[in-house]
């Protein structure tokens, strides 16, 4: 360890100190009413918690209730105080924090902006603070950041005043932005479930999402978490916490910047992968549950919070309605997002027509009508089929037909889950959706929202399963000897002969006269290409020319070439195109790309994404995501995918990108799925780029 290096242990201690406060510092405190260090002062005092002790500091204040130094509070308190909040300039923020760091502080939050988001000076500013938490190990939350509040405890680290109102629960929020760690804070407690603590992290000079995470994962008081994510500057440490989180507790998550697309880079695979889609896929994979508005978060916290599946590759869902209109959007919904609604059994049908009206519809979903007194019997009979998974009930509030929270508590199913949808007014439905928390019951207010809350179950337990297997990183090559650039097709289809990836018979040709000796040793018909590793894209230069079965055509199409050098190969079957590739992305690391391919494939942005340490099951099945799937599974008499040899072939290019840390790109465009197999018909690798230089990484 050297002198600056701070262990681990103590940055975890700090951090602990940091959102488990027990005495606080408010430096900048104010006795002016609405003035920064005044709410936050008031907050934390009124937050109800007897055991904080809260000191205002303020040289300026003459006042029994103030301090004019930390070191004069930290003197009364008798030993370093926990946390401390700045309320004050950013110019001054840095010398204060030393000075907490040097008093013991563990953490602090800094509220005020005026850091990086502010230009040159305040980019300095925030790298002051950084070099501080670095060389003192004190944790700061910030800056630029609203605080944090645990309604629980009674801790309100904040400046929002009505953070007062927000209900106590079992929900983490750890949010990028002060004000969506409020906003979704407030739609949480107004759905009933409520809050363990909320996070802003704000700038996050020191205290990241990942360190959050990590700082969860034991903590038993919080069943899910919510996570807001507007940029990643380490996406591995990102995934890493989320994958170890998620083993105990679920995770949904919500990424911006669906706008935002990253440059391009010099392949295909570069253009595809934004930033937005990146983030989003990578999160998933590693186990969280991704959503796309801040509404359909709140409705998946409010389920996972209560209930989880095993980990499972399709659960079935069984769907019991007492209006059948709901039941149909709810079904569409599933059906829409690939979600399992298997039909039921014969036995458990003949149950129910017991149970029900004749007019009734007794499959999946099951339809009875307005409810009754064999509701309860009816969830009973549907939960024991053995393909259901979980139940999906949605009813209108009716209370003299039927108490919904006491239907599912008579029907003594507790070995799958149960999500209640109930559709009325607030107060029609407030006593059930009580009653049915306290049975661990997930209750949504529409049938919209109660198929998101199923889909979120779903989707928990199908990522962990797909994570099993999941193989130990191998460890990066020193030995980069084979990886000489520029790389042109022939060298580059020689690294995929290397790995096991089949390529068409070929011959590289220095002249005219290699190119007509190929064509003798070769199978027509023939593909004649520019071989150059200047031209990335070959069809934008007329640089491939294919069907050639003549001389003839040999030597019109190397005319038309006009180079010095040129790749003949024998051409593939027919068949379907794929684009796979993996990219060294500056964030995650490297990062899979799969999709359409062909010269179409950047117009259309069909992709799967993954992550480089994706296990076989994995990447057997990242192709479900792109929407032309049903073109690789026989259509129309076209070729099915062997989901196993591209498996193989993905988790090989994947590995290899790992390994070698000179490769940046490489990419199989296309990639043909033909009656025999896979074949790489074109191939790109390229030099991975050095930041400090700008040129290939050596």
């Amino acid at each position: 360890m050297t002198v600056t290096e701070i262990p681990s242990a103590a940055k975890v201690a700090n951090l602990n100190r940091l959102l488990r406060p027990r005495s606080v510092a408010v430096i900048g405190a104010s006795d002016s009413p609405g003035k920064l260090g005044s709410v936050m002062v008031d907050a934390l005092i009124s937050g109800g918690k007897e055991s904080l002790a809260v000191y205002p500091i303020n040289p300026r204040i003459d006042s029994n209730d103030f301090y004019s130094s930390l070191a004069e509070a930290t003197a009364e308190h008798g030993s370093p105080l926990d946390l401390a909040v700045f309320c004050i300039p950013a110019a001054t923020t840095a010398a204060s924090l030393r000075e907490a760091a040097q008093a013991g502080v563990g953490g602090a939050v800094i509220c005020s902006g005026g850091f990086a988001e502010a230009g040159p000076d305040g980019v300095r500013a925030q790298q002051e603070i950084a070099e501080i938490c670095a060389a003192t190990g004190i944790r700061v939350l910030g800056p630029n950041t609203s605080g944090f509040f645990r309604p629980g405890d009674g801790i309100r680290v904040s400046f929002v005043p009505t953070v007062a109102q927000i209900t106590a629960g079992t929900v983490a929020v750890v949010a990028a932005s002060g004000g969506m760690n409020h906003a979704l804070s407030f739609l949480l407690s107004e759905r009933g479930v409520g809050v363990g603590v909320g996070i802003g992290l704000g700038n996050c000079v020191d205290v990241t999402n990942a360190d959050v995470l990590e700082h969860l994962r034991t903590d038993e008081s919080i069943t899910a978490i919510g996570l807001h994510v507007e940029s990643v500057t380490d996406g591995t440490a990102l995934v890493e916490a989320i994958r170890a989180v998620t083993e105990r507790t679920p995770v949904v998550a919500i990424a911006v910047g669906r706008a935002d697309v990253s440059a391009f880079s010099e392949s295909h695979t570069g253009a595809l992968a934004t930033s937005w889609k990146t983030t989003r896929a990578l999160l998933a994979q590693a186990g969280a549950v991704v959503v796309d508005t801040e509404l359909e978060l709140v409705d998946a916290l409010a389920t996972l919070s209560r209930t989880r599946l095993p980990a499972a590759e399709r659960p079935g869902i069984g769907i019991v309605t007492a209006q059948a209109g709901p039941g149909l959007m709810i079904l569409d919904d599933m059906l829409s997002h690939g979600i399992a609604v298997p039909p039921l059994s014969q036995r458990v049908t003949d149950e129910l027509s017991k149970l029900l009206p004749p007019m009734t519809f007794q499959s999946n979903p099951v339809d009875t009508g307005r409810p009754g007194a064999s509701f309860g019997a009816v969830l009973t009979a549907t939960a024991a089929d053995k393909n259901i998974d979980a139940l999906a009930v949605y009813a209108l509030a009716e209370p003299d037909a039927v108490d919904l929270a006491d239907a599912v508590r008579t029907s003594g199913v507790n070995d799958i889950p149960i999500v209640l949808g109930i559709g009325g007014p607030a107060g029609a439905i407030e006593m059930t959706t009580q009653s049915a928390a306290a049975l661990g019951v997930p209750v949504l207010p529409s049938p919209t929202s109660l198929a998101t809350g199923v889909r979120a179950l779903v989707h928990d337990a199908r990522a962990r399963y797909l994570a099993q297997g999941r193989p130990v990183p191998m460890a990066v090559s020193e030995d980069t000897a084979q990886v000489a650039f520029p790389m042109d097709e022939h060298d580059a289809k020689n690294v995929l002969d290397r790995l096991g990836i089949r390529t068409p018979q070929r011959r590289a040709c220095e002249n005219r006269a290699a190119a007509h000796a190929a064509f003798d040793e070769l199978s027509g018909p023939l593909a004649v290409k520019i071989l150059d590793a200047t031209v990335v894209h070959k069809t934008e230069v007329g640089g491939v020319h294919l069907g050639v079965r003549s001389r003839g055509e040999l030597n019109d199409a190397l005319d038309r070439i006009g180079a010095m050098a040129y790749l003949l190969e024998e051409m593939a079957g027919s068949g379907v195109d794929l684009i796979l590739g993996v990219r060294r992305d500056a964030v995650f690391g490297p990062v899979l790309v799969a999709g359409l391919g062909g010269t179409a494939a950047e117009a259309i942005g069909d992709v799967a994404i993954r992550g480089h340490d994706l296990s076989e099951t994995e990447a057997a099945t990242m192709l479900d995501d792109l929407l032309c799937a049903p073109l690789l599974a026989g259509w129309r008499g076209g070729p099915v995918l062997n989901r196993t040899e591209f498996a193989s072939v993905a988790v090989s290019l994947a590995q290899y990108v790992r390994q070698n840390p000179a490769v940046g790109d490489i990419e199989i465009n296309p990639l043909r799925v033909t009656a025999t197999g896979l074949v790489a018909l074109d191939a790109v690798v390229l030099p991975a780029v050095d930041d400090t230089t700008g040129g290939p990484r050596r």
